[in-house]
């Protein structure tokens, strides 16, 4: 009688291999082919050039500043979905995977509406980077959330409960005991909600304003050059935002395994 061995062979490793490559592999290699069709210099020129420099640099601050939001609200919120029982709390458990249901045009109408002109709050957050911000936040809450949740759950009360009858505050619990197990996650989901958030265009389309050099983020200025049939140069900083968006999931996944490593030497 053979043992199964969980393993799926040559062939499964092939269809693997060329569905990863149909999805992924040749759209990547056709758009970096097309962002080099005027050479190297040509390549250089449309990243360097003003409209595409400002677009980047305000597409990577903003999306910075919504991962670092997204770290502490996310974790915040994964805390008390895991930790706490209150009324409504499976609604709210489904409201959080909403951003991913829900079509991001949609939550820029919502947003426009709810922070535009006609504020009913008397908010006006539209062509305005607080309100990228926004926006971007809405789509990108997911990923912290369900990133340190499942960490959470499997995470053992008795060394937080033993750190309590030493005396530790909860503050020192938190700091020195849960969030270094939870930092691998809350690096991946950061990585997640930054990579996300530097190439979203749809919750952005209406109340981002697409103000150059304000307000433009790389997927507007990208749309732009297309309607000015530069595909060209749209390509180009489609492949920056590919390169950035590989990087920091790199980064972040190497910091993330050695958080691991260090917590495995530690127990």
């Amino acid at each position: 009688m053979s043992r199964f061995t969980g393993t799926v062979g040559p062939l499964g490793i092939g269809v693997a291999v060329l569905w990863l490559s149909i999805i992924v592999l040749l759209p990547l290699a056709a758009l970096t082919a097309t962002s080099f069709e005027n050479g190297l210099g040509g390549f250089w020129d449309a990243i360097t050039a003003p409209g595409a420099v400002a677009a980047l640099r305000i597409t990577a601050f903003v999306s910075a500043v919504v991962a670092l939001i997204n770290v502490v609200f996310g974790t915040l919120i994964a805390w008390v979905l895991v930790r706490d029982d209150f009324p409504g709390k499976r609604i709210v458990n489904a409201l959080i995977d909403l951003p991913f249901a829900l079509p991001t045009i949609v939550a820029s109408i919502v947003l426009l509406s709810l922070y535009g002109p006609a504020s009913p709050i008397n908010v006006h957050l539209n062509a305005t980077q607080p309100g990228l911000i926004v926006a971007l936040a809405f789509v990108t809450l997911p990923f912290v959330v369900r990133s340190v949740q499942p960490v959470l759950i499997e995470l053992e009360k008795d060394v937080e409960e033993a750190a309590a009858s030493l005396g530790a505050s909860n503050f020192t619990i938190f700091w020195r005991v849960v969030l270094p197990v939870l930092s691998p996650a809350i690096f991946g989901g950061a990585g997640l909600a930054f990579a996300r958030a530097i190439g979203e265009f749809g919750s952005i389309i209406l109340i981002g304003g697409n103000i150059r050099g304000e307000t433009q983020v790389a997927s507007q200025y990208i749309q732009q050059q297309l309607e000015m049939d530069r595909p060209e140069n749209a390509a180009a900083v489609s492949v920056v935002l590919l390169i950035i968006a590989f990087i920091t999931l790199l980064v972040l996944r190497v910091l993330a395994h050695r958080a691991v490593r260090r917590e495995e030497r530690a127990a």
